[in-house]
């Protein structure tokens, strides 16, 4: 079978991780938890446990109930600390030896990682470990970390990690399983999420949870306790939870673009209910871009909470003008020309009694390419539309993202290319419209964005990137010179 992408207006989805220390059954649980992250990454997944002598793995491509429903392969993960990954690729090709989580074994015994997000220096900490001799058996960034920790001159893992930690550069949630302790940590300025959870066990005794979401909290049956703060590392083992803060402090910059569009709607993130935030976000556009009209319509599924609000805002009734089929995933038949004309009717319907004769407002999240949006408003004015109108409840994507979200380079997004009259016209609407920078941030609980000191990661949107973005030449002496040191 060959994967094709019906989702090219879309952003990529990150990679979900998830930790669990003792927690019986943990493969299993690990398991669900993925599965509740699947909508984070549907490339690869992997699991590795730990059973108090030997760490065990199974990692495979594809999702997450193609890998772990086979009683056989649960069997051969026993253990109760366990840690897993759903991948997305931002970096290193979808192959095997790039499926997480990554395993090394070291002189303190053995260490596995899994890493959500990009780090922007790694081209440059690359080049210099592998002048140092380090020998890479990927092509991800993630694995910059298994070989900073194997040359640090630190004795205890823990301080091998925060010396690693403190010379990569870029956005990440990461999630380590050594012998003694599970370990997670969030880069200084919070972009990628990472919560902890409580899963009581038979024995009284309490059991730990780190994920992405809290989504794969409900799943499991654990409560949530609380979000990891940006820069904090959270040691977990017998004795509990410690919390250890290595870097110094900076304003936050958690990615926005998680309140639109990549976090579940049932999600709470960063104590903010996804589900009501979007909702928001679509009273707000129809206050700022309202047009008559006699229906709105979602572009499903990830428009529906944005396209609620909107409804309810405008007082217009809400109706499922699109239906999605569910069960495309990848298609059965060879993505040729013609079947790539043809496969956004793969996935979406028109409800025609809905459409027909109706002035309508289409709802969706996002325009990367445009190419979608063309297709989904054809599909609505051949179903009858009298007028297609599209509203979107994110600010055009104008910049590219170098922090874990994958989106084309910037030549091909049509928002850095056209104006919004030139795109309404490239996608055949009556009428386009994006919610504001500001009505975005209102929508969330602000005044306005904060130009002196954003609230928020929203590059895509804007072009201020908070972390620098390096290039991937040669490293400079000053690293080089670090890295040789440390040998």
């Amino acid at each position: 079978m060959t994967p094709f992408d019906l989702d090219d207006d879309k952003p990529h989805e990150e990679c979900g991780v998830f930790g669990l220390w003792n927690c019986a059954d943990a493969a299993a649980i690990t398991a669900l938890g993925l599965h509740a992250l699947q909508h984070r990454g549907q490339e690869a997944t992997g699991i590795l446990t730990y059973d108090g002598g030997r760490f065990h793995s199974h990692r495979g491509l594809g999702l997450v109930g193609e890998n772990f429903s086979d009683a056989r392969v649960m069997s051969r993960l026993p253990g109760a600390r366990a840690i897993g990954h759903n991948r997305y690729a931002t970096t290193g090709e979808t192959v095997l030896r790039n499926v997480q989580p990554l395993y090394a074994d070291f002189e303190f015994g053995g260490f596995g990682v899994a890493h959500n997000g990009n780090l922007t220096n790694a081209g440059t900490l690359h080049k210099a470990l592998v002048r140092r001799g380090c020998l890479f058996q990927s092509t991800m960034d993630s694995e910059v970390f298994i070989h900073l920790i194997a040359i640090s001159l630190y004795s205890t893992v823990v301080d091998r990690l925060i010396d690693a930690l403190k010379q990569v550069e870029g956005a990440y949630s990461l999630i380590a399983l050594s012998n003694e302790a599970l370990l997670g940590v969030r880069d200084p300025l919070g972009v990628r999420p990472l919560i902890l959870g409580r899963l009581p066990q038979a024995d009284g005794s309490n059991g730990w949870v780190l994920a992405s979401e809290t989504c794969a909290l409900d799943i499991c049956g654990a409560e949530f306790v609380r979000d990891i703060e940006p820069g904090e590392l959270v040691v977990i083992d017998d004795r509990g939870v410690q919390s250890i803060k290595p870097f110094n402090k900076v304003e936050r910059r958690f990615c926005v673009f998680e309140y639109i569009y990549f976090a579940r709607p049932d999600s709470v993130v960063e104590g903010m209910p996804v589900y009501n935030a979007r909702k928001r976000i679509g009273a707000e556009l129809a206050i700022e871009s309202h047009v008559e009209a006699d229906v709105i319509v979602p572009v499903p599924d990830s428009g529906v909470p944005a396209a609620m609000g909107y409804a309810a805002e405008s007082g217009i009734p809400f109706e499922l003008g699109i239906i999605r089929n569910h069960y495309v995933g990848r298609t059965f038949i060879e993505p040729t020309d013609t079947i790539r004309h043809l496969g956004v009717k793969l996935k979406h319907s028109a409800n025609k009694p809905v459409l027909e004769g109706k002035r309508v407002i289409l709802v969706d999240d996002s325009i990367v390419r445009g190419t979608t949006s063309r297709k989904i408003v054809e599909m609505v004015r051949a179903a009858g539309a009298a007028e297609v109108h599209m509203r979107i409840s994110s600010p055009p994507t104008t910049h590219s993202c170098f922090y874990g979200i994958d989106t084309p380079e910037r030549s091909k997004l049509l928002a850095a290319r056209h104006s919004v009259e030139q795109m309404c016209e490239i996608i055949g609407a009556d009428s386009l419209a994006f919610i504001s920078i500001d009505g975005l941030h209102r929508a969330l609980g602000h005044d306005q964005r904060n130009d002196a000191q954003p609230q928020y990661c929203d590059a895509c949107f804007t072009g201020e990137y908070p972390i620098k973005l390096h290039d991937l030449g040669e490293p400079d002496s000053a690293q080089l010179s670090l890295l040789t040191e440390r040998s």
